[in-house]
């Protein structure tokens, strides 16, 4: 990356004082075409051992360094009375929401939503690392790069393997098919069939951010002692 490219930028923080005229030039640089596809993932935490296996597999396919990640199991328990007891496993990653806090804040235009995808994108380039779209996030799950210094998070590897058309890392190195991707607009999309047949449910709903990460919530846990 052009380092002096990154300090001009961040020179020009100093715009924020005209981030409303500018918000207005950055909505219409990424809303054509229309969206094509809608891209969503859904995890069943009723398969889901907690093994792991996910956050590795993003980790090695998108290079992300340690002390930071796209991707976290996030075990709760155990629950219950021994013997009967269970723990349970819940993915934290980008929800990339039909209406993003982290886009509307983003006084650069980094942080946008792929009108082609769905997927919410962040342009490194532009991003000055004002930390306004981490602050903005309600799940929580964007950082700072420590090494290109930009903001970060879940893509769906869409620059490592969607875009050669493979599943996301995650879904293909999950043991237990936990893990089901595809696209909404699709009727014969095994995560279009599962969300319309299936009791699923979307972190703060309430927020009205949309997410299009959906899940099935484990009724008495996954693993039991």
């Amino acid at each position: 990356m052009d380092k002096s490219k990154r300090f001009f930028l961040k020179g020009a923080g100093a715009l924020l004082a005209g981030m409303s005229a500018y918000q207005a030039t950055r909505a219409s640089e990424h809303s054509s075409p229309a969206s094509q596809r809608k891209y969503a993932l859904l995890h069943d935490e009723n398969r889901c051992i907690g093994c792991d296996a996910c956050t590795q597999a993003c980790r090695e396919v998108n290079q992300v360094p340690e002390g930071v990640s796209r991707l976290d199991i996030v075990r709760t328990g155990p629950h219950g009375e021994y013997p009967n007891q269970t723990y349970h496993f819940e993915r934290q990653s980008c929800q990339h929401c039909e209406n993003a806090p982290c886009v509307n804040v983003c006084p650069t235009g980094a942080a946008y939503k792929d009108p082609q995808t769905g997927i919410i994108k962040v342009d490194e380039w532009k991003c000055v690392g004002c930390l306004y779209c981490i602050a903005a996030c309600p799940y929580k799950v964007r950082f700072i790069h420590p090494v290109t210094r930009a903001a970060d998070k879940c893509d769906f590897c869409e620059q490592t393997r969607l875009s050669k058309g493979e599943l996301p890392a995650c879904v293909t190195s999950c043991p237990t098919q936990a893990l089901v991707f595809g696209d909404l607009l699709d009727t014969q999309s095994g995560v279009y069939q599962l969300v319309r047949t299936q009791p699923v449910s979307r972190d703060k709903e309430s927020l009205g951010t949309s997410p299009k990460l959906f899940k099935i919530r484990a009724a008495k846990g996954e693993v039991i002692l």
